[in-house]
């Protein structure tokens, strides 16, 4: 089979090295990609946002599948492009991916779907955010209707600053305050069947203990041993099923995958969002413990074959992945600086531990030099959380980016190495 992976992030070099060890893939190609997905899969230059270029692309390779990563393309309608030209791709068209692209849009399909999720009002004047504000009072909980990034949520006790992101907004989706831990649940679907991932949880903020500036994920880990082990049955029968049931009832079937961000409140599992594509870290800890070879499975959901994919087979142990960030993210992060360490990491701590790229390019040295703000995932499995943990941890260690700051306790509450609960959202 050959394989077109469109994006550049940590996701989609998850996504090629899950991929470059499926001996079905006869050919990998990564568009555009970055330094490490260059190392397993062909790079080709591309305008990830232009669906003619991208199919034209796919058209050249003779791709059997295409997969797109990232929400933009997706929103942007690379897909349907690809679908046009005949040829297989896994994710959603963008009528469907306004799942993820409009939160207002989300929450009219959850409402219509009988999905539960938190009690919201979609404003668009200053006005009716105000008024809002007011009646759900603090924590105030103010989302950006469109694609953000990841950033585009607040969640605070200050009123000011609420209002303040509102404004900032073209149109805001404003919702009550979930306690309760956040899990994170993917689900692989060809737009009837449903077939869930295991279930993994993220850390946002920039800094320990959940303290800092939101980011676009700075870790993650699976399994939850304190999690529920029927979690994932409640979230496909009251959540996923739903929501692909009713967005086909209204023509617009959702094919691809589907993440959905949950909150387990005092009075149950609540929808806080949905992505329409792999979540960035989650991903690379999910697919560490997946064995069920992937190609098969994304082709499977691209061509309407779900319904016959074996069940989907898993690792009995752990896998924790940490972000190293460059200096300055998330504000203004730096870049242009050398990446050291990678090959010390490959040859002391490798198999079970491994680096995923991110925001990484080679510069005319051919040196690995920072790109972006989230630099590296450096990912380890283990027979447990606390040894993936520690492998992680120790393989971090050996990387070299001046002024890159890394949270040092991702799964540490989970793994038994702090006393404290698993992560719930965090309060500015």
């Amino acid at each position: 089979m050959r394989i077109l992976v469109i994006g550049g992030g940590a996701r989609e070099h998850a996504l090629c090295h899950a991929l470059s060890r499926d001996p079905s893939v006869t050919e990998l190609h990564c568009a555009p990609g970055n330094a490490g997905t260059a190392q397993v899969a062909t790079p080709h230059e591309v305008d990830a946002l232009d669906g003619a270029e991208v199919a034209g692309l796919a058209g050249r390779l003779r791709a059997d599948l295409v997969v797109v990563g990232p929400e933009a393309p997706l929103v942007a309608g690379v897909a349907d492009a690809v679908r046009e030209a005949g040829i297989a791709v896994f994710g959603p068209s963008a009528r469907a991916a306004r799942l993820e692209g409009s939160k207002a849009f989300a929450k009219e399909i959850m409402a219509a779907a009988g999905v539960p999720t938190a009690r919201s009002y979609v404003c668009a004047t200053p006005e009716e955010a105000d008024a809002a504000l007011d009646a759900f009072g603090p924590p105030y909980v103010v989302k950006d209707d469109g694609l953000a990034a990841g950033k585009g949520v607040v969640v605070t006790e200050d009123l000011a600053h609420a209002r303040a992101h509102a404004r900032s907004c073209e149109r805001v989706v404003i919702e009550e305050y979930l306690d309760g831990p956040e899990v994170s649940l993917f689900a692989v679907t060809d737009g009837e069947t449903v077939l869930p991932l295991q279930p993994a949880q993220d850390f946002k903020r920039a800094r320990d203990a959940d303290e800092g500036p939101n980011t676009g994920g700075m870790g993650a880990y699976s399994p939850l041993p304190w999690a529920d082990p029927k979690l994932t049955d409640e979230v496909l029968d009251t959540v996923l099923r739903p929501t692909v049931e009713e967005l086909r009832r209204r023509g617009t079937p959702f094919a691809g995958l589907l993440y959905a961000g949950l909150a387990l409140t005092s009075r149950g599992v609540r929808v806080v969002e949905f992505n329409a594509r792999f979540g960035d870290p989650e991903t690379q800890v999910v697919l560490a413990r997946l064995r069920t070879p992937l190609a098969g499975l994304l082709h499977a959901a691209a061509t309407g074959g779900l319904d016959r994919v074996e069940p989907l087979r898993w690792s009995d142990g752990a896998a924790v992945t940490v972000v190293v960030a460059a200096d300055g993210y998330p504000e203004s992060p730096r870049t242009g600086d050398p990446v050291e360490g990678l090959d010390e990491i490959e040859a002391e701590d490798g198999p079970d531990a491994y680096v995923l790229h991110a925001g990484t390019r080679r510069d005319d040295a051919g040196r690995v030099v920072s790109a972006g703000g989230r630099v590296l995932s450096v990912t380890a499995a283990g027979p447990d959380l606390a040894q993936a943990r520690a492998l992680a941890y120790r393989a971090v260690a050996r990387v070299r980016l001046a002024g890159s700051h890394h949270r040092t306790d991702i799964a540490a509450a989970a793994a038994g190495d702090m006393p404290s609960s698993p992560q719930s959202p965090t309060i500015e």
